[in-house]
């Protein structure tokens, strides 16, 4: 599996955040040397891409460090690290087009950026703008958000496309308090805090019949480890062997698919990729 990760993605942090290098480095360090990834550099995603998803003056925002949102802080630098990680996304949508997997590991994180405004740590959608470059050429394309937090802004992206079926399993309550009814094409599936394993693969296995049933051409995956027992922002009960369940459950699809880094924020975010890649290899 192609892993794209820039040690760029390690160069910018603010104090207190707890969306950090480490999370990164982390999965980097717990994948480098599995035999199974190939770790490449990603390109910056292209302007006129971002515009594929993201209103003019949003993109002048990030550009200028002239956006205003208590989450998601002004870095210096920050355009530049955002078209990276929206790049890493797009690199690995075209990977899994020539191969099974693909894994961007880049951060900033994307899929609560909205057409208009950043949110929820994220500047731009990156798996949106990975996914809206396959739309071009004329793929079909189901998004399954796995992070513990609703996708609102994938889901103000892509709902009504009809080239593209999105899930979400998220907790609720919780931020961004969106996703808690179903609509047209975006799927939702809320759950409370505490849920475990088993509750979440029962719930899974719902979201994956969906995709099943839309039988798209490529599955992206917004992978957030935030769903795990010991995360500081969630209140689910995984534990790192459940991610290798979920990652087979995802292979089982036996569809191109390609994943990009969402949240994820104890010390233990390496072990969890390393299960749940371990589970979409194994498949």
């Amino acid at each position: 599996m192609k892993v794209f990760y820039s040690p760029k993605c390690l160069e910018y942090s603010t104090l207190g955040h707890p969306e950090t290098p480490q999370r990164v480095w982390n999965i980097f360090e717990a994948l480098k040397d599995d035999t199974r990834f190939e770790f490449r550099s990603p390109q910056p995603a292209k302007e006129e891409d971002i515009l594929l998803v993201h209103e003019a003056v949003l993109v002048e925002k990030v550009r200028t460090n002239t956006f205003l949102d208590a989450d998601t802080p002004s870095v210096a630098g920050i355009f530049e690290y955002a078209l990276l990680s929206a790049g890493g996304a797009t690199d690995a949508a075209q990977a899994c087009t020539r191969e099974r997997y693909a894994f961007s590991c880049c951060r900033p994180p994307g899929h609560h950026a909205t057409r208009s405004s950043v949110g929820g740590f994220c500047y731009f959608n990156n798996i949106a703008v990975a996914v809206a470059r396959l739309l071009t050429h004329k793929k079909t394309v189901a998004i399954l958000d796995i992070d513990i937090h609703h996708g609102n802004g994938t889901e103000d992206i892509f709902l009504g496309h009809k080239q593209v079926v999105y899930c979400s399993i998220h907790q609720a309550p919780l931020y961004p308090g969106t996703g808690l009814t179903s609509k047209k094409n975006c799927h939702n599936y809320p759950l409370p805090a505490g849920v475990n394993g088993a509750q979440y693969l029962a719930t899974l296995a719902q979201a994956l019949r969906v995709i099943a049933e839309d039988r798209p051409d490529i599955l992206a995956v917004s992978v957030g480890f935030d769903t795990y027992t010991d995360d500081l922002l969630g209140g689910f009960q995984l534990h790192i062997e459940d991610y290798a369940q979920i990652g087979k459950r995802i292979a089982a699809l036996n569809i191109p698919t390609f994943f990009v880094l969402e949240g994820g924020y104890s010390q233990d975010t390496g072990r969890c990729a390393s299960s749940f890649f371990g589970g979409i290899e194994a498949q």
